[in-house]
């Protein structure tokens, strides 16, 4: 449940221009509630500041839509990660307002405004054009969870000139999110240059001795920078939510 929501409800209580029974009829699936094919955690956005995301691969579209339905009820703005695009049509049917960001995989609804929460810039860089989809499933995860974010793409090391050539954005970001295949080594470059949280991306995005991205992750790991921290290989989305509880502060 969206906390402004539930305080408008509480507040409505107390002016007794509502009902407890009617209040307690909206409260009653907190903190979660079953549908038979899920668990939705309603209580999660009271608890950490975001509501809770849906992950898409291997769900069914009609499991997806039966999960959208509810928390669309509790006026809770929706993310889908790892949607496939064929299961898009059904729920956009559903929801026309949803909108499919196809480089993430991401859907994203949102009936409620979006309050900016963070205190300054994310910024998402990452090494090359391949790295862009997890780049961007960074990037619409961190905008649903009320943050001011920039991207630096196309920036690796096999040409650093591109980087410096934008040095200046690298030193006004609060946070920096930088993603990277074949061998991982942005980070440690970026992490060099700021005085900043640096959270590595590893992708899987590279030849054979890649192994998938454990090169990059390996390597990140291993960063001689100060500063560094490193998620899963391809994990944009849990990059963007570090980031994101980073900026509050």
């Amino acid at each position: 449940m969206n906390p402004d929501h539930l305080k408008g409800l509480l507040t409505k209580v107390q002016e007794g221009k509502i009902g407890i029974d009617k209040a307690l009829k909206e409260l009653k699936n907190l903190p979660f509630e079953d549908i038979g094919c899920a668990n939705i955690d309603h209580h999660r956005h009271l608890r950490q500041g975001a509501p809770e995301t849906i992950f898409g691969s291997g769900k069914t579209a009609a499991q997806i839509l039966a999960i959208m339905k509810k928390m669309n009820e509790k006026k809770t703005n929706i993310l889908i990660t790892r949607l496939e695009a064929d299961k898009v049509p059904p729920l956009k049917r559903a929801f026309p307002k949803a909108k499919y960001h196809p480089q993430s995989r991401a859907l994203t609804l949102v009936s409620q405004p979006i309050q900016t929460v963070g205190k300054g810039t994310i910024l998402v860089v990452c090494a090359g054009t391949s790295d862009i989809p997890v780049a961007e499933e960074a990037i619409v995860t961190a905008r649903m969870m009320g943050n001011e974010v920039d991207h630096l793409y196309d920036v690796g090391v096999a040409g650093i000139h591109r980087l410096m050539s934008r040095r200046e954005k690298l030193f006004e970001a609060h946070v920096l999110i930088v993603v990277a295949g074949m061998e991982g080594a942005l980070p440690s470059v970026v992490g060099g240059l700021v005085d900043r949280p640096v959270i590595a991306v590893p992708t899987s995005v590279g030849y054979g001795s890649n192994f998938g991205g454990i090169t990059a992750l390996l390597a990140m790991l291993n960063s001689c920078a100060s500063g560094i921290a490193v998620v899963n290989i391809d994990n944009g989305y849990g990059a963007a939510h570090v980031a994101s509880l980073i900026n509050r502060v």
